[in-house]
């Protein structure tokens, strides 16, 4: 077990290092701190630090109208990769979603993010759909936990 913090993104720092990690790793949906703000009132966001260096972030939409689906997102940055960061981001946005009552778990992947796509075929999920969103040229990849 490594020696990680996570904190939930609901302060200023926070809400400013999810944003830093979500937007260099997912640039073609960068988000304003707005936009992450809003969000952060819909999901529980995460930041990761080991000591006091930012790591990664993770993301957990619940279930929504009654349903069962969430959507779980662990994103590390590159020069952390590798090293178990993810799947603690992971474990712990799991356990979060099956908490509320989560009984299918999805997650969302950009195409190009070999990493990310390597990451989840290993915890065993199977892709569902790849789109593209209308106005954009950036393929998403959508997959659900087997």
């Amino acid at each position: 077990m490594s020696t990680l913090t996570f904190q939930q993104a609901d302060d200023e720092a926070g809400l400013k290092d999810w944003r830093y990690v979500h937007n260099l790793i997912v640039p073609p949906a960068a988000m304003s701190l707005d936009e992450v703000r809003e969000r952060a009132g819909r999901n529980h966001l995460e930041v990761v630090y080991l000591g006091d260096v930012l790591v990664g972030c993770s993301t957990v939409r619940p279930p929504k109208d009654g349903g069962s689906t969430a959507t779980v997102i662990a994103r590390v940055l590159p020069g952390h990769r590798r090293q178990g960061f993810g799947e603690e981001l992971y474990e712990r946005g799991l356990k979060r979603a099956r908490a509320r009552g989560a009984d299918v778990i999805e997650t969302v992947v950009l195409a190009s993010n070999e990493d990310g796509l390597r990451f989840a075929v290993q915890r065993g999920f199977v892709e569902i759909e790849r789109y593209v969103l209308p106005g954009e040229t950036a393929e998403w990849v959508d997959l659900r936990l087997a």
